[in-house]
C-alpha cells in the first residue's frame, strides 16, 4: 500500500510541476489554492482582436513603437504585480521598438481593484499620463495584493505624493466618475477572450495579435517580439 501511494504522490508531483512549467493553472485542492500564472481561468486560445489603441489610452514607451505589448491588468493581482517588472524589462531591452499599453480588469474577487482602477483615472485626469505611471509603478510595489492588498485610505496621500491636489483627487474618486470606463475596459476585454489577469496581447505593426496569459517568463515575451520585429 505505501509502495502504491508513493508511486501516485509522484506521479501527481510531476503533473503538477508539468503545469506550471507550462503556465497553465493547476487544481484548487481543499481551502489552499495552489500556484498559478494569472489569475481567474485562462482566456479562450481563439481571443479576438482586441480595440485599436487610441490616444486615449496610457501608453508607455515609443507611441509609435512597431510592437505594442496591450496588457488587461488588475492593481490587486499577485501575478500582474509579479508581471509588471517584465514589462520594465521589456520596455529597456527594446527601447524604442516596443510601446505597452495598460488597459483596466479589476477582477470581482479583489475588493479594492475596482477603486484603485478608478483612482488612476483620477490621476491621470490631474497629473497626466507619466502620474498614471508613477501611480501604477508605486501600487505595484507597494501592494500585498489579492484584493486588499493597498488600503483604500491611502489613494489620497499617494496622489498628494505623486503632486496630484489630493482634495481634488479624493472628490473625483469619491465622485465615481470613472466607474463605467472602468467596467467597459473590462466588457472589451472580455469581448476579445480576456477573463484572467495579466492577459497580453502583442501586436505587430499590421494589427496582427498574439495573446499571452498570465505572468510568464519574459523569455516567452521576447520570442514573440523578436519574431515580429523581423
Amino acid at each position: 500500500v505505501l509502495i502504491v501511494a508513493a508511486f501516485l504522490l509522484g506521479s501527481l508531483t510531476n503533473k503538477v510541476a508539468t503545469l506550471e512549467k507550462n503556465g497553465l493553472p493547476t487544481i484548487a485542492t481543499g481551502d489552499t489554492k495552489q500556484p498559478t500564472q494569472a489569475d481567474n481561468p485562462v482566456p479562450s486560445a481563439a481571443a479576438k482582436k482586441p480595440k485599436a489603441v487610441t490616444a486615449a489610452d496610457h501608453i508607455r514607451g515609443n507611441k509609435n513603437a512597431k510592437v505594442t505589448l496591450l496588457e488587461y491588468s488588475d492593481f490587486e493581482c499577485p501575478f500582474c504585480q509579479r508581471f509588471h517588472p517584465t514589462t520594465q524589462e521589456l520596455l529597456k531591452t527594446y527601447g524604442d521598438k516596443i510601446r505597452l499599453v495598460f488597459r483596466h480588469y479589476p477582477l470581482p474577487f479583489h475588493a479594492n481593484a475596482q477603486k484603485e482602477a478608478e483612482a488612476s483615472e483620477c490621476i491621470a485626469q490631474f497629473g497626466g499620463n507619466d502620474a498614471f505611471w508613477k501611480y501604477t509603478d508605486a501600487i505595484f510595489e507597494r501592494t500585498t495584493a489579492n484584493g486588499t492588498g493597498f488600503a483604500l485610505d491611502k489613494l489620497g496621500p499617494l496622489a498628494a505624493e505623486l503632486d496630484v491636489d489630493q482634495q481634488q483627487f479624493q472628490s473625483c474618486l469619491d465622485s465615481g466618475k470613472y466607474e463605467k470606463l472602468v467596467k467597459d475596459s473590462i466588457e472589451e476585454g472580455s469581448a476579445v477572450g480576456v477573463s484572467g489577469t495579466p492577459s497580453t496581447f502583442i501586436i505587430d505593426s499590421k494589427g496582427n495579435s498574439q495573446i499571452v496569459v498570465g505572468a510568464q517568463p519574459i523569455e516567452a515575451f521576447k520570442a514573440i517580439i523578436d519574431q515580429e520585429l523581423k
